[in-house]
């Protein structure tokens, strides 16, 4: 791989890491559970993962805020528009997967 300066690795990984949220912001048909039993992760791991970065940087975000930099909007806003509930086979899928943590 190339030599990339710290900088530059950063910038593509922000880069990345936007299109990602665009992406599942385009995605809203895509559920939250079946990214979970899919993939291990979903839109709220995100968002944890975005205020733990804050958290760590010292810099001031609240959950709601992380969640709204990575729903687009407020997240009870995008579960009243988007989110459906769970089948039992999404349920039972997540009991087989979810994470120990």
């Amino acid at each position: 791989m190339t030599d990339l300066s710290e900088d530059e690795r950063t910038k593509l990984e922000a880069a990345a890491f936007r299109r990602l949220v665009a992406h599942l912001a385009a995605r809203t048909d895509v559920q939250n559970i079946d990214l979970m039993n899919l993939a291990g992760f979903c839109r709220n791991c995100l968002s944890n993962w975005y205020l733990d970065a804050a958290q760590e940087a010292g810099l001031p975000l609240s959950k709601d805020e992380s969640r709204q930099a990575i729903y687009g909007m407020p997240y009870e806003d995008w579960k009243a528009l988007h989110q459906r509930e769970a089948t039992d086979a999404q349920k039972a899928a997540f009991d087989q997967t979810k994470p120990s943590h």
